[in-house]
């Protein structure tokens, strides 16, 4: 038997966590970027005092909201393209519980984050502790049990040794570009505090580098036959596309192959926008242009896409009855979907490997012409739609416009999540560099605007990071706002106040629906809310300016260049106020049934749309 050193089971996973390591552009850097903690009776005195004393090597930040700093670890994970992450510990309750919406947030865009929430007494003796959740018919449950759906391994450590498998299965777990996400590792607040004389080779330094699968002979022969007799050929692009750092096998691919490239949420900044071959976001926000080839498409090349609703307009944007879709992903449940041709590798790898087997080989040169044209006129609308203006009240594709002329550019990461500006933001926002686009949209989760703005950040300090949300969003988590004050990480936020949820009062209106609890004055009330917004940032700590026109907030956002602490800017917009060029039906059910004739007629709309899916 080796050496042994005697730890708590707490103490183990601290110096275990700090040993891990990865390589980052030729540099040896710790995988985890820190860990996220706010403490209470259930791992204060455990993983709490394991974390101080490795805190030289480990960093622990202290949060104001246990969903806030589990969005900003996700962000981080994002931001690094998946290479580096951060663990989030809790106390038992509600503070576990609070880091389960953001759980979710993790496993649906399959993002890397390790969950230590503290739990019951695996002793019993003082049962039931503070905030336990007692099931009458199940001893074993507790309250962390609800993080198994969110989970990608969840594991209850209820005696100390059993930590050493746990922690190697969450670092594969972590680390595996197939099967990575989140993992939670439930830790019993007694056992925290118990010793074991732990192996000493379970804090040897390691080194975790992203595996890389090849195709498969078959498969790949099979996907190159399709593409050599597709006369149609369109690239759908996903978040795998950055997670493999395959951008340039992207372009290279696409060039080589005059293939038109179109993107999903996750994959927008894949590829340079002012590309020839780039046409911007595919879909419910697509744009015009990359809908028009869509629509015609007789063959999708799926890069590292899990093909959901938004991308394929709810399996209505593909109208080609000759339609045919390879499947390249490193997962074979999305390799697969809709009857797809599965090429099942590392996007980079596969890219490169097509590509060789496409030597000679291009789309003919009327493809390449039509996605010009396209083009052309899509970015005369999209110029229109961001163009400045003097109206009172304007719209958020104004707003940007706005942002983006003041404090775009290759050095800004732009940061959003839910509501009405991630459909104009993957429209139109100039995505140009890897990373420079970033979005959460697999979940569409309000409210990780602003902590997913300080992840960001941290991952990458150098960028200009500007976070973009509307007052519902701002209202919903804003706390961490604080945070990136307290650490001296400056975001740049853009508030846009349109008095409500505007996004879904206009899916609301577009289904029929009568205006009702979205827009504050359509809610009930006895007294119409003001919020200061303004004045709440600067509560905080932040630098806070309300402007009343576009023109005042492109002079704010030059002005806020010499801050040096978060900026807000606050500005009135128009609810109802959309792009109106480009984008797509979404399948949103509309009840077969109303008193309403606004509801009936869109119910008629709604079946004829329907016509057009691909069923299955």
């Amino acid at each position: 038997m080796g050496k042994t050193i005697r730890l708590t089971m707490a103490q183990a996973v601290a110096h275990f966590l700090k040993k891990q390591m990865t390589v980052v552009d030729g540099k040896m850097v710790p995988i985890f970027g820190g860990v996220w903690a706010i403490f209470g009776h259930g791992n204060v005195a455990g993983i709490g005092e394991a974390l101080y004393q490795v805190r030289g090597e480990l960093t622990t930040y202290r949060a104001h909201n246990e969903q806030g700093m589990a969005h900003a670890a996700i962000a981080y994970a994002k931001a690094n393209f998946r290479t580096r992450f951060m663990a989030c510990t809790t106390s038992i309750g509600p503070g576990a519980l609070n880091m389960v919406t953001a759980a979710g947030v993790a496993h649906v865009n399959r993002i890397p984050v390790l969950f230590l929430p503290g739990d019951v007494f695996a002793n019993r003796a003082p049962d039931p502790v503070l905030q336990q959740i007692e099931d009458f018919g199940d001893g074993t449950v507790s309250a962390n049990d609800a993080f198994r759906p969110v989970s990608r391994y969840f594991d209850r450590i209820t005696r100390p040794e059993q930590i050493i498998t746990a922690l190697k299965r969450a670092m594969q777990v972590l680390t595996d570009p197939l099967d990575c996400g989140p993992v939670t590792l439930s830790l019993c607040q007694d056992v925290q505090a118990e010793a074991f004389d732990y192996p000493e080779s379970l804090f040897e330094e390691k080194i975790w580098a992203t595996r890389r699968p090849q195709p498969d002979a078959d498969e790949l022969a099979n996907a190159i036959a399709l593409i050599k007799a597709s006369e149609k050929p369109v690239i759908v692009a996903g978040g795998g596309v950055l997670y493999s750092q395959a951008t340039r096998e992207l372009a290279a691919f696409a060039e080589a192959h005059a293939i038109p490239v179109v993107v999903t949420q996750a994959g927008k900044s894949s590829i340079n926008e002012t590309h020839p071959l780039a046409l911007g976001s595919v879909g419910v926000t697509g744009t015009s242009a990359a809908n028009a080839i869509a629509e015609e498409t007789d063959l999708v090349i799926a890069v590292g896409t899990r093909c959901q609703d938004f991308t394929t307009g709810s399996w209505a944007l593909f109208k080609n009855d000759s339609l045919k879709m390879i499947g390249l992903n490193i997962a074979a449940y999305d390799a697969v979907k809709h009857d797809s041709h599965p090429v099942v590798a590392d996007a980079r790898e596969g890219l490169k490997a097509l590509s060789a087997g496409l030597s000679g080989w291009k789309a003919p040169a009327a493809l390449a012409e039509k996605a010009a044209a396209e083009k052309r006129v899509w970015t005369e609308a999209a110029a229109k739609a961001m163009a400045t203006t003097n109206a009172a009240l304007p719209s958020d594709a104004q707003v940007i416009g706005a942002v983006a002329r003041t404090i775009g550019g290759e050095n800004t990461t732009l940061l959003c999540a839910a509501g009405g500006l991630p459909g104009e933001l993957h429209k139109l926002w100039p995505a140009t560099t890897p990373g420079s686009y970033h979005m959460e949209y697999g979940f569409s989760c309000m409210g990780y605007e602003i902590a997913g703005g300080l992840g960001a950040k941290m991952a990458r300090p150098e960028r200009d990071v500007v976070v973009m949300v509307g007052d519902g969003s701002y209202m919903m988590m804003n706390s961490e706002l604080a945070t990136s004050v307290m650490l001296g990480l400056k975001l740049n936020i853009v508030v846009l106040d349109n008095r409500g949820y505007g996004c879904i009062n206009r899916l609301q209106m577009g289904t029929g629906g009568a205006n009702f609890n979205n827009l504050l004055k359509d809610s009930y009330y006895e007294v119409m809310p003001e919020i200061d917004f303004r004045a709440h940032a600067e509560s905080m700590g932040a630098i806070a300016v309300k402007v009343s026109s576009i023109a005042e907030l492109e002079q704010a956002i030059v002005d806020s260049k010499k801050n040096d602490r978060t900026s807000v800017f606050v500005i009135d917009t128009d609810p109802l106020i959309t792009t109106e060029a480009g984008g797509h039906w979404w399948d949103v059910a509309v009840p077969e049934v109303s008193p309403r004739v606004e509801v009936n007629k869109a119910r008629k709309g709604y079946v004829e749309a329907r016509a057009s899916q691909r069923i299955g």
